[in-house]
């Protein structure tokens, strides 16, 4: 069975990791840490992101077994990526479990899927967002594509946690794919 781990920090967009949730706890382990302001953002949102058949870990227990380069898993998703978070991954600072963990799947070179949410974007961020691949990162902002014509809100969430899964090496059928259009 595959083996996930999923952050979740402080910027709007927390029904994405809901549906990534959803999702992946169906088929496979997965260990979830959501921050403090995540959990308000998740509050004042109105998304739960408890009841998964999920392991959560606090985010100030920097004893976790995830936060190990010796604990495998196959790979992590920061959704949504605050610019916070990202400029500590990208600068290599592990003060909480997230980006220790986030550090940890750099190091080893597993997965690790960065979804910042924010927008307009400073060059600080872009420059954070650079780092953070050139380490090993995938940045996937949460742009959702139009060309299969959404009509809810959840098909625009389908689609992004569709791209996501896609880079995790995880089968779905969330999203419609692309194949192709007479022009």
């Amino acid at each position: 069975m595959k083996e996930y781990v999923v952050g979740v920090t402080g910027a709007s967009g927390i029904c994405y990791a809901r549906k990534l949730l959803e999702v992946l706890c169906a088929d496979a382990t997965v260990h979830v840490i959501v921050s403090d302001v995540a959990k308000r953002i998740a509050a004042h949102e109105g998304v739960d992101l408890t009841g998964f058949a999920a392991e959560y870990h606090k985010n100030d227990k920097m004893f976790a077994k995830i936060a190990s380069g010796s604990y495998r898993y196959d790979g992590m998703v920061i959704i949504p990526c605050s610019q916070k978070t990202l400029a500590a991954i990208a600068n290599g600072y592990g003060d909480n479990l997230i980006t220790r963990t986030a550090d940890v799947c750099l190091k080893e070179r597993r997965p690790c899927i960065l979804v910042p949410r924010e927008m307009p974007l400073s060059e600080i961020h872009i420059r954070n967002m650079l780092a953070a691949h050139r380490a090993g990162a995938t940045i996937m902002p949460a742009s959702p594509p139009f060309y299969h014509r959404p009509e809810t809100i959840d098909d625009l969430v389908d689609m992004v946690v569709a791209r996501i899964l896609d880079h995790l090496g995880v089968e779905h059928m969330l999203a419609e794919r692309w194949g192709g259009a007479d022009a």
